[in-house]
Parts: C-alpha cells; structure tokens; sequence
C-alpha cells in the first residue's frame, strides 16, 4: 500500500480546492493508496515541512517523496497514481 500525506493549514483556499480533487480521483485508487492529511501547523507537520521543504499548501508528499506544494495538477496527480498502480 502506497501511501499519501496531504498537508494542509485551515483557512487554506488551496487546500480546499485539493480536497475536492482527492475526494473526486481518491475512489479509484483506493486499492493502492491511503491517504493521511495533516495540519502543517502541528508537531508532525511540522517535522514534514522541514524534512520536504514545503513552502506553500497543500504539500503533498507520496511515499516520503515531495510530489507537489502550493496546489494540484489533477493530471498529474491522476498520472502518479497510475505510475503506482
């Protein structure tokens, strides 16, 4: 099982926009992936955007690799998952 940290901050409008991608791609590949969100502002978040250097939210990092920050590619997101698939 691959797995998904979706870093996010509350009030985020980036943030938000990618929680309706995840809900909409999410269902398909729900086989191969689970999907952890994590609030940047706490402990463990921030221990992820250091170790990844998030600059900007939603960070998403997919098995310990930084894959995007700042917004979702709906493509490329759907195209990384297929790569794990």
């Amino acid at each position: 099982m691959h797995k998904i940290i979706f870093l996010t901050m509350p009030g985020c409008h980036s943030c938000e926009e990618a929680k309706g991608i995840f809900s909409e791609i999410i269902p398909e590949f729900e086989s191969i992936v689970s999907v952890e969100e994590v609030d940047m502002m706490s402990e463990q978040g921030q221990a992820l955007v250091q170790k990844h250097s998030v600059f900007a939210s939603p960070g998403i990092i997919i098995d310990d690799e930084l894959f995007s920050t700042g917004g979702v590619d709906k493509n490329a997101l759907v195209e990384r998952l297929r790569e794990l698939e």
